[in-house]
């Protein structure tokens, strides 16, 4: 090793132990640089078009997830043949490791533009190839796929949903595919970004399997929302563990990125829980939750992602369901507010339709996001409506009013933008060129 190089690693371990000193706790699974001499593992994270270091990506190595300096230089005392590496804006990247010397990770910028497909859009060959096809219509380079939905049930014989006793049999046909990695390598040779969508709280089977477990009403009755459903209790750590298997299920399968829906507390008034429902605790239940999916999901070198409620972006708690936005970026990779203009019922400072509007909703709750966490516009991806209006005019969502989403989106130099339809029909005609 070179005079250079021993001095930049010398720089480097020391910059990244005074990063861990100052980040206030370390998630199990990652690690910070060792000392120079035990060094067997070195490099620095890239932009593919500029060349310059990454600073603050994370690379994993033997197992084991730390972040790379400010310069983008890492080091390990473990011996590895390859690097995995990802950072917020870039694809994830896996880099061989020759001999002993340094290693030039390169990641490549990238911007999904999405669409949903649920449990049955992806099993549906016919709703499935369309989206694919908007690749080349429209240049749609990236799915969210439910892997488990809003009803529970997975596209696919879950391992984990078997073991808790919660496994949702398909009402109708199609049936669930045996071989779904199969179909996620073929759609990532297809060109693909793959999201996998994980309904968390919401989660009717596994109530059923677990009454203990549910959300219960003043009375004691287990509650059920609107559509029938059960909820489980955000404090059951029990939950938490199952729904991490899933999530490691997707990791292995090999999505690119892991995303956690209705990941909050039912937002209905008198119900009851394992713990007091004050803010604090709601809060600390959100966000321990998705902290230990961080390092539950490390080693996989998955992006992690969250759903959140629109109107987060502006309240100043945590809308009484445990999503409080400035607590929420510590443990993601993305935050991704459904910026769905009908969802914005109570309207916006000087927007009292804004179904009238789309843009200005998407771009002011991104800029007000912004603002309150510190973030960059690239730790956020919002999803947009793509879908008939119900709480205004009820009208059909067209070309300019998704467009007018897009271009806000845009302007805010979000990651991308996924577009939601809950029938997964996505017309050419109206969706972005």
């Amino acid at each position: 090793m070179s005079a250079r190089w021993r001095a930049a690693f010398g720089t480097a371990c020391a910059a990244l132990a005074l990063a861990a000193a100052s980040c206030g706790r370390a998630a199990a699974g990652t690690q910070t640089a060792p000392a120079t001499a035990s060094v067997q593992t070195r490099g620095v994270v890239i932009d593919a078009a500029t060349r310059k270091p990454i600073p603050h990506a994370w690379v994993v190595v033997d197992g084991a997830a730390q972040k790379v300096a400010a310069d983008g230089r890492f080091a390990s005392m473990a011996g590895v043949t390859v690097i995995d590496a990802r950072a917020p804006g870039y694809q994830r990247a896996r880099t061989p490791v020759t001999g002993d010397a340094p290693v030039t990770v390169v990641l490549t910028p990238f911007r999904p533009k999405a669409v949903y497909l649920s449990v049955y859009g992806v099993l549906s060959p016919v709703l499935r190839d369309a989206a694919v096809k908007l690749q080349e219509s429209n240049g749609i380079n990236a799915l969210v796929i439910d892997v488990k939905g809003d009803r529970g049930m997975t596209p696919y014989p879950s391992a984990a949903r078997v073991a808790i006793g919660a496994a949702a049999k398909l009402p109708v046909h199609p049936a669930p595919m045996r071989d779904f990695a199969a179909l996620v390598a073929e759609l990532h040779r297809d060109g693909l970004y793959l999201i996998a969508r994980i309904v968390v709280f919401k989660d009717d089977p596994l109530a059923d399997a677990h009454p203990a477990w549910a959300v219960h009403d003043a009375q004691g009755q287990v509650w059920r929302d609107r559509e029938q459903l059960q909820w489980i209790d955000p404090f059951v750590r029990e939950a938490w563990t199952h729904n991490l298997d899933l999530a490691e299920e997707a990791a292995r399968l090999g999505f690119d990125e892991v995303q956690f829906d209705y990941v909050r507390f039912p937002d209905a008034p008198g119900l009851r829980f394992a713990e007091p429902n004050t803010r604090a605790n709601r809060t600390a239940a959100i966000t321990g939750f998705l902290g230990a999916a961080r390092e539950r999901l490390a080693r996989y070198n998955v992006f992690v992602s969250a759903d959140i409620f629109g109107y987060v972006c502006w309240n100043a708690d945590d809308t009484a369901i445990g999503q409080q936005i400035e607590q929420l970026g510590a443990a993601l990779d993305y935050i991704s507010p459904m910026l769905y203009p009908s969802g914005f019922t109570w309207g916006l400072p000087g927007c009292t339709r804004p179904t009238a509007d789309p843009g200005q909703i998407v771009r002011r709750s991104l800029a007000e996001a912004q603002r309150r966490t510190g973030l960059p516009g690239v730790r956020f991806r919002p999803w947009l409506q793509a879908f008939r209006d119900y709480a205004f005019d009820h009208h059909e969502f067209d070309a300019d009013e998704i467009r007018a989403q897009v271009d806000a989106a845009d302007a805010e130099h979000t990651n991308g933008w996924m577009l939601w339809n809950p029938r997964n029909r996505y017309d050419p005609a109206q969706l972005p060129r």
